[in-house]
């Protein structure tokens, strides 16, 4: 499966948080060479483990890196003529970065990550009963119905219309999925191409009449939400307080990362669409030192390891994120996503998704 996404526009690049990527106890400083980039927020957990430090720093390799939204990150990556290597979630704003920067190597995807929707298991239930959500008796994994959403979406449905859903007291107000901005996040931006493709009958927007088509239904849920956050950690933690909207639209690696490390997720559901887009975790190596870390990334069998703890599907050992896994009925995760009939969803061109974007966020027409 190859995914490809087109850069949004952002208005302001977002601001990072720097940190270094070695151990207190690290190799003889005179030997690490120093490698300077920028990674989107959804990797910081990933770069600030001792246990990757450790492997980097036992290659030669000391990290520092910003973080920031990958919609943003191509813009910075132009204005900074000292950065090694830049690690967006996605691999369109890694080919505009590419152009900025003038390269015509192929990029290498270390790992990706499916996009999700994360429910409390009580919404999950309630969701089950009006058939916007299924579970597989076997599995355990949970699908949600993409198109029953778009029909909820279309009639402007409330939590209060639905079956089973007296009792619940957060359950109040319009269905929507909540998303991060797409003008600044990766995981926001592919939310509006995965709504496009199926409001468009199931096909990728190709011509402005797709754009109007889908327009009413991508401003309507992007604007019930009121402001969104530029990443993706901000609406996660507000889920685990059990604040904000009830279903939220993130990374299966948010979810995944405290399952494989051992950590409770409490009664977080897992819903897969059954029509989704997958996050490819695209690698641009600028300088030398830049392409040795991105072939560790790849290629190291430790490093991979880590990956898979940290939720995400290492290309080179798809096995890994299963091996992991394997067992957790809550949440349950695909271990095969094509044996759990989740399908791909074909991303728009950068033109075609620039419009949709300013589509969803109320722009001209």
């Amino acid at each position: 499966m190859r995914r490809a996404l087109g850069v949004v526009a952002a208005l302001a690049l977002l601001g990072g948080v720097t940190y270094a990527l070695v151990p207190d106890d690290g190799p003889d400083p005179r030997k690490t060479v120093t490698v300077t980039g920028l990674i989107g927020s959804e990797k910081r957990a990933f770069f600030e483990s001792p246990e990757v430090k450790a492997e980097l720093a036992k290659q030669g390799l000391e990290v520092h890196a910003d973080s920031t939204g990958s919609w943003t990150m191509s813009e910075q990556a132009k204005s900074n003529s000292g950065l090694d290597f830049a690690f967006p979630a996605s691999t369109a704003p890694a080919r505009e970065i590419q152009r900025n920067w003038g390269q015509q190597d192929s990029p290498l995807v270390p790992f990706y990550s499916p996009l999700v929707v994360v429910a409390h298991a009580p919404v999950a239930q309630v969701l089950k009963d009006n058939k916007l959500a299924a579970q597989d008796a076997d599995s355990g994994v949970w699908t949600f119905r993409m198109d029953e959403y778009v029909n909820v979406l279309r009639a402007n449905r409330r939590w209060q219309d639905l079956t089973s859903a007296e009792g619940h007291g957060d359950l109040a107000g319009p269905i929507y999925v909540t998303t991060t901005d797409p003008e600044s996040s990766s995981s926001g931006a592919l939310y509006v191409a995965l709504l496009s493709y199926v409001l468009n009958n199931h096909q990728v927007v190709s011509d402005d009449a797709g754009v109007e088509a889908a327009r009413p239904v991508l401003h309507q849920a992007t604007a019930m939400q009121g402001g969104q956050k530029s990443s993706s950690d901000e609406p996660f933690r507000d889920f685990q307080a059990g604040v904000g909207n009830p279903l939220l639209f993130g990374y299966e690696s948010q979810v995944a990362s405290l399952t494989a490390q051992g950590q409770s997720a409490g009664d977080t559901v897992v819903m897969y669409p059954d029509t989704t887009v997958y996050s490819d975790h695209t690698i641009i190596a600028r300088t030398e030192n830049g392409r040795k870390l991105a072939a560790l990334l790849q290629d190291d069998d430790a490093l991979r390891t880590l990956e898979a703890r940290f939720g995400f599907r290492p290309q080179a050992r798809p096995g890994a994120f299963a091996e992991l896994v394997k067992g957790s009925r809550q949440p349950a995760f695909a271990q095969d996503l094509n044996a759990a009939r989740v399908k791909q969803s074909p991303v728009p061109s950068l033109d075609n998704l620039l419009k949709l974007t300013a589509a969803a966020k109320g722009g001209p027409k």
